[in-house]
């Protein structure tokens, strides 16, 4: 079987059913795992992301959307080429990937017309329920319902485990400007053992201000712009601490804030949703003879981004 994916979560899904050899296209965000990175991509950005600050993203988003125009670019040429029998796609976030009606044009191109599967998960149910649909449309039902019993068992064995608090979390999905983040990650926060005091379980994320997160009173502050990495994110930290709005005056409210690798474990509704439900238990409830990763998780202190800002 001939499949395309466009969604970064569904590629690793047809990844972690061993099916990457019957993958014949992707889009330009699929990059996990690294036996995937030399599929042809289909799409492209039509915002170089990489090269800006989280403000200037946000603000060529909403001019692009305001303007009614598209995000990102098919290659209409490349599809044709695949000649996929089954297509991933989403209808959850516009700002995400290329939707269905983008395809339109191109499926009716091809020689023969392919399954189209549209994913819109909106919880972490929803994105286990996936996995089986995904499984089904590409011919691989038991492999996918083998996948779906190891991910539910760690979930149950995270959840299971006995705790004394439940720490107050707020959860931030982007830097400038704030937002709250949404759909799952409440529900990773609350399996994990932690109380998401602004985010509200299979909702969209949504801006706040730096006045409703002290409101909140939260007792660990969690950072996760969609799509960066632990990197990425510290970078833009050190930019905003350097601007309007420094960051060093707002968490030394804060006890414990941690920076997270977004990318991996939180913006992409697949399998490692749940290595972020473990990632978060860790942090919340840490046992004292665990490290954090730092590509995975880092502690943040004002000091630090201080010092970071002025090398």
């Amino acid at each position: 079987m001939r499949i395309c994916s466009l969604v970064p979560g569904a590629t690793e899904v047809v990844a972690a059913l061993d099916l990457t050899d019957q993958l014949v296209a992707v889009s330009h965000e699929c990059d996990y795992p690294e036996s995937i990175r030399h599929i042809p991509s289909v799409v492209e950005s039509v915002i170089d992301q990489h090269g800006l600050s989280s403000d200037a993203i946000d603000r060529a988003v909403k001019q692009l959307v305001s303007a009614g125009q598209r995000l990102y670019r098919l290659s209409e040429q490349r599809l044709i080429e695949a000649r996929p029998d089954v297509i991933l796609t989403q209808d959850l976030c516009h700002v995400c990937a290329v939707t269905p009606d983008q395809l339109t044009q191109a499926i009716t191109a091809l020689p023969s017309e392919p399954r189209l599967v549209t994913l819109n998960p909106t919880s972490l149910d929803d994105m286990l329920l996936d996995v089986a649909r995904i499984a089904q449309a590409v011919g691989a039902a038991d492999r996918g319902q083998t996948l779906l019993q190891s991910l539910r068992a760690r979930l149950a064995h995270v959840s299971s485990t006995k705790r004394a608090t439940r720490p107050r979390v707020v959860c931030l999905e982007w830097l400038d400007p704030l937002y709250i983040a949404g759909h799952w990650v409440p529900e990773m926060v609350a399996l994990a053992g932690g109380e998401d005091v602004l985010g509200r379980h299979d909702q969209p994320s949504r801006e706040t201000t730096w006045k409703e997160v002290m409101d909140a009173n939260p007792d660990i502050l969690l950072i996760m712009p969609c799509g960066y990495s632990v990197q990425r994110t510290v970078d833009e930290l050190v930019r905003l601490e350097s601007s309007r709005t420094p960051w060093s005056a707002q968490l030394a409210r804060w006890p414990e804030t941690y920076v997270l690798d977004a990318n991996s474990y939180f913006s992409r509704p697949g399998p490692r949703l749940i290595d972020g439900v473990e990632l978060l238990a860790a942090i919340l409830h840490p046992k004292p003879s665990h490290q954090l990763n730092p590509a995975e998780a880092v502690r943040l202190t004002t000091a630090a981004l201080f010092v970071e800002s002025r090398a």
